[in-house]
């Protein structure tokens, strides 16, 4: 029986992630956190369920190998470029002020080394992207200006951490050797991205092009695997971190053609090792440690988030963004990240922090990943009021760009969109193919400079404002459109747009039921779900493609839209 011990506490473990994330999901919270909680459970500081943790940590390095090596396949340039210069600077700010400040706050608040210190203002300088990735998601923000921002200062965050654990052996020290030890960690590290770069330009395209077209997908995942962790070991023979060895290969198969493929194949083998990886930190976790030490854990989370929220508040204002938005990007990065847990091993085997700090941050850590959804929903619930008392006190400059003030549309427009995004775009582009006269109301900076070097009418402020509304010419507008993907905002809107001109004509993005019901008692005049619509389309190309005419799928489709109302086929969901 003793040779299947390794068989049985993985099953136990698989098994035990299974229940924690099924009941983390009900609860609405992130599966992570049910990874953890369990692994708290069967660890031998609780139930001592599973007796190998020597195992369970060997299988969940793979899992961090893994997760480096998809990071790398799916950073996204594109993304950073998005939000302009706050995706890039201001992610900088975030981690450079991040890691002073909480170096400070470790230093005189909870009585650190040096040493632990700085690295505690490493550790806390990252943000949960699954987290806030899955909560954005949920809540339909990923397109919201709020949601962009922290999808673009996450992704440079887990750049960052790539450089993090490089420095990490530097930790401890002499001074009088640091210089030479980190010429020899740069040197070291330039080397390897050099052979790297040479085998990814002339060995990894005829490699993989040679193992694709033998057209096996075993062979193929076989082919990413070793790539993966060959560059892992080569990494560690170089004495440089194995994450980064796996984050260089899967940035240079990005750039391939078959980076896909890879991301597909490879995706559902690190969930699987990353799950035994977030329930090995639980098991490292004592409840009993916790319990002697909760002053101190209250103590660290509320230093880590309000040092966190006021940083990316303060950031997110200085680009010019709302009091809204940089609310909701404060609270949405207090968190600390499942990076920093990497970093945190990475400190014990450089001897930088011991098994009680790691338990603190742990600790700080669930706690600070519970907080995230409730607070996110309660500013996004507040954020209207927040709006306007900011405006009445006169903090908040809604209609003001550098040194530049508008008062006024410059023309009464037919047309008034609220909302530059993907969506707004589209639309504002047809309607000058049209030449419909329209004008723009929108809350980010670089979009506003944008229509304004085209010569559009356009309003920086929030459309949710009803101080703003006022001065877009809805009076004698026809129409009023809100393309903006955040339920709240969008109700808000239609609500004060009616009161200045009760006769307007309004077309509202909706997702859900709740939301669409409300807008209809408030007088919106259309509304329009993405996804709604897509199942229609999805339909009449269908039904084209099996041969129907085109007239009969135009009357068929008529008739189920007369038949059924939209607020009745879109799913359940708060507001």
């Amino acid at each position: 029986m003793a040779g299947f011990d390794p068989v049985v506490n993985i099953a136990i473990v698989l098994v035990a992630a299974l229940i924690g994330g099924l009941i983390a999901h009900r609860l609405g919270q992130p599966v992570i956190l049910g990874y953890i909680l369990v692994g708290i459970a069967i660890g031998p500081y609780c139930f001592g369920v599973v007796k190998d943790l020597a195992l369970i940590e060997h299988l969940a390095t793979i899992g961090v190998v893994l997760l480096m090596f998809t990071v790398g396949l799916e950073v996204s340039f594109g993304q950073l470029r998005a939000v302009g210069k706050v995706g890039v600077w201001g992610g900088v700010a975030q981690i450079v002020s991040t890691i002073a400040i909480g170096m400070a706050a470790g230093k005189l608040l909870l009585g650190l080394s040096l040493n632990q210190a700085v690295f505690f203002g490493l550790l806390i300088s990252m943000s949960s992207t699954m987290v806030d990735f899955k909560l954005l998601m949920e809540r339909g923000e990923l397109d919201s200006m709020h949601g962009r921002i922290m999808i673009a200062i996450l992704i440079l965050q887990d750049l960052a951490v790539v450089l993090m654990m490089v420095g990490t052996p530097l930790f401890g020290t002499p001074f009088y050797r640091l210089a030479p030890v980190f010429a020899l960690a740069i040197g070291k590290t330039a080397l390897f991205i050099g052979i790297a770069i040479a085998l990814g330009l002339w060995v990894l395209p005829w490699l993989l092009g040679t193992v694709a077209g033998v057209r096996s997908r075993e062979l193929f995942l076989l082919t990413v695997l070793i790539l993966c962790f060959g560059a892992a070991f080569a990494t560690y023979a170089f004495g440089l971190s194995i994450a980064f060895g796996a984050f260089i290969v899967g940035l240079l198969l990005r750039e391939s053609v078959f980076a896909h493929q890879a991301l597909a194949e490879i995706t559902p083998l690190r969930d699987i090792f990353a799950t035994l990886f977030f329930v090995s930190l639980g098991m490292l976790l004592s409840p009993k440690f916790i319990a002697g030490n909760w002053a101190l854990i209250l103590e660290m989370i509320s230093i880590i988030i309000a040092i966190k929220f006021a940083i990316c508040f303060a950031i997110t204002r200085l680009f010019g963004y709302t009091y809204q938005t940089a609310l909701l990007v404060g609270v949405g990065l207090t968190q600390i990240g499942e990076f920093s847990f990497i970093l945190a091993q990475a400190g014990i085997g450089a001897g930088i922090i011991n098994y009680d700090f790691y338990s603190l941050i742990i600790a700080s850590t669930v706690v600070t990943m519970l907080l995230t959804p409730p607070l996110l929903a309660l500013v996004s619930r507040l954020q209207l009021k927040l709006g306007r008392l900011a405006v009445d006190r006169g903090q908040d400059r809604p209609l003001e760009i550098g040194d530049r003030k508008e008062k006024s549309a410059a023309s009464i427009p037919d047309v008034v969109l609220c909302g530059y995004g993907r969506v707004g775009r589209n639309i504002a582009r047809y309607l000058e193919e049209l030449n419909v006269p329209y004008s723009v109301v929108e809350i980010d900076p670089e979009a506003i400079r944008e229509l304004r070097s085209r010569g559009i009418p356009c309003i920086y402020g929030d459309a949710s404002n009803r101080q703003v509304l006022s001065l877009t010419g809805l009076e004698k507008a026809k129409v009023l459109i809100v393309t903006y993907p955040d339920p709240v905002p969008v109700i808000s809107t239609v609500k004060n747009a009616l009161s200045i001109n009760p006769k307007l004509k309004t077309i509202a993005r909706v997702h859900r039921r709740r939301e669409a019901e409300t807008l209809r008692r408030l007088g919106a005049t259309e509304l329009i779900s993405p996804e709604y619509e897509a199942s229609f389309e999805f339909l009449n190309r269908t039904l084209l493609n099996l041969g129907w005419e085109k007239g009969r799928t135009t009357e068929i489709l008529a008739r189920l839209r007369q038949k059924g109302e939209i607020s009745r086929e879109l799913p359940e969901g708060e507001i």
